[in-house]
């Protein structure tokens, strides 16, 4: 007979999540991703002067406001069909790439890593390290008084498996430390052009209005070389020293195996007209080009009115069946994974030359990794240090071509009538905006949010969305401590605050 097993609230990941999950035989055999707030902002935006938009989508999430900004930048420039200077697209991209770095940071340390490291292991430290030394005598009070909510975030946690080998522990606390630093140091790198961060003030539809100079320029520079530092002395290994001592998550927490990825960044270093990540579409193994056309969302388990859908929201909290406040995008019918395992997955298929293709496959022959095994809890953590590499290595690019004798933005005239599309990839995965104007206002604002396609509910096929079918199958060796499920849920780095914009 199957058990409840509940996870609510899920903790360590942005805004409000529960997962329910049927144990049967230490076995999912069936999962609900629920999302379990509701804000709003497609209607906060009616009636508004488009030109508050990107001002607003932004606090759709103070993590990854520079992607909101972005796509409804990106969809308004579509609606008045602009041209923007290179200047403009240069200075987006390094801002952006801040973005990503900081963000896979984050992930990884602050959200994710305290799911495999032990921080009870430091008790073997046996070197002279006065902060780690007292770090020991810290834990080693918590545990011997058993006040373990004091030692928060790394007690009280679920009981598991943990890395066992003392240097690995004592590694990854002290990077957890020296990540909050890094992640500061990405922040700073966008806010040079952004004016701040989070919340770009200087993104405007036409480019940036941020100039730029040669203090801007070294101050970029010079933060990027300490971010490259830290991930190749640090970050890269750390994750890896997490995979060698859990091989079993390269071959659990496969999603729906389906993949959906926007294509980001211009390749402006390359002087190529195709994106650093390409856009595309794999349904059963197959690739085929983007068509936004394709994308609708289900409400059958939603918190939304049967009339409500792309382009459409009208909550009904009281919906007999519904079970998350996230609706269930699909594309051609299908539920689709999202985010960095997914760019992955389409450039690998894509047939296309990029440094992202390169960097995979010289990761999988590093590690004895096939593709296939990427489709994975620890896979999606694999992609995020391939990429960042990637970003990172371009971005140095790009810094280098800033020109200061050169415009950052241009004018434009608004319509009083059109619509726009607005495509990006988050860090999270694909973000799509679209906006409708009337009269010289928003009649009508879409978001379609990476977390959205991930975390979606059943469609009305009783098709399970990706981080519940990543969930079905899973071994569960304690009911009481679901660590298998959490660190699954995890590598999806969800955001409930964007799937319930």
């Amino acid at each position: 007979m199957a058990q409840k097993v509940s996870i609510d609230p899920f903790t360590r990941i942005e805004g409000h999540l529960a997962i329910s999950l049927d144990v049967e035989a230490n076995r999912v055999k069936s999962a609900q991703c629920k999302g379990e707030m509701f804000r709003g902002f497609e209607q906060i935006m009616k009636g508004r002067s488009p030109l508050d938009a990107q001002q607003i989508t932004q606090r759709i999430c103070g993590v990854c406001p520079v992607s909101h900004g972005l796509a409804s930048v990106f969809c308004q420039e579509d609606a008045y069909n602009m041209q923007l200077p290179e200047n403009a697209r240069l200075i987006r991209n390094i801002m952006l790439a801040g973005n990503y770095v900081q963000s896979h940071i984050t992930h990884f340390y602050h959200l994710s890593a305290l799911d495999f490291v032990d921080v009870t292991g430091i008790l073997g430290y046996t070197g002279n390290d006065r902060f780690l030394l007292g770090v020991k005598d810290w834990v080693k009070s918590e545990v011997a008084s058993k006040k373990l909510f004091p030692a928060a975030p790394f007690l009280p946690r679920y009981e598991g498996e943990y890395l066992t080998e003392a240097q690995g522990n004592i590694s990854a606390l002290r990077n957890y430390f020296t990540a909050l630093d890094m992640r500061a140091m990405a922040h700073q790198l966008v806010a040079i052009f952004a004016g701040k961060m989070p919340h770009m003030a200087t993104l405007v539809p036409g480019g940036v209005t941020e100039k730029i100079t040669t203090k801007k320029i070294a101050l970029c520079r010079s933060k990027l070389s300490e971010l490259r530092t830290f991930y190749e002395n640090n970050y890269a290994a750390d994750v890896l020293a997490v995979a060698g001592a859990f091989p079993s998550y390269a071959s659990i927490g496969r999603g729906c195996g389906n993949f959906l990825s926007f294509g980001v960044f211009e390749d402006m270093a390359n002087n190529s007209s195709q994106m650093l990540f390409p856009p595309g579409v794999l349904i059963d193994g197959k690739f085929s080009q983007l068509d936004t056309k394709q994308i609708s969302e289900e409400v059958t388990y939603s918190k939304y009115s049967s009339d409500s859908g792309f382009g459409t929201t009208k909550p009904q909290p009281a919906k007999s069946g519904a079970y998350s406040w996230l609706k269930a995008p699909r594309y051609q019918g299908e539920p689709m994974e999202v985010g960095p395992l997914a760019r992955i997955m389409v450039a690998y298929q894509s047939g296309q030359d990029s440094e992202l293709n390169r960097a995979t496959k010289k990761f999988l022959s590093n590690t004895g990794l096939t593709i296939d095994q990427l489709d994975s809890c620890l896979g999606r953590h694999a992609a995020r240090i391939i990429e960042t590499e990637v970003i990172i290595k371009n971005c140095e690019k790009w810094i280098e071509m800033l020109n200061p004798t050169k415009p950052t933005c241009v004018d434009f005239n608004l319509p009083s009538s059109a619509s726009g599309e607005g495509l990006v990839e988050a860090p999270r995965g694909a973000l799509g905006h679209w906006i409708e104007i009337e009269n010289y206002k928003v009649k009508g604002y879409e978001c379609v949010v990476p977390t959205t396609w991930n975390c979606s509910p059943m469609d009305g096929r009783g098709v399970a969305g990706p981080v519940e079918q990543s969930l079905m199958g899973t071994y569960v060796a304690d009911k009481d401590h679901p660590i298998e499920a959490a660190r699954i849920v995890r590598s999806y780095d969800p955001c409930l605050a964007c799937a319930v914009h």
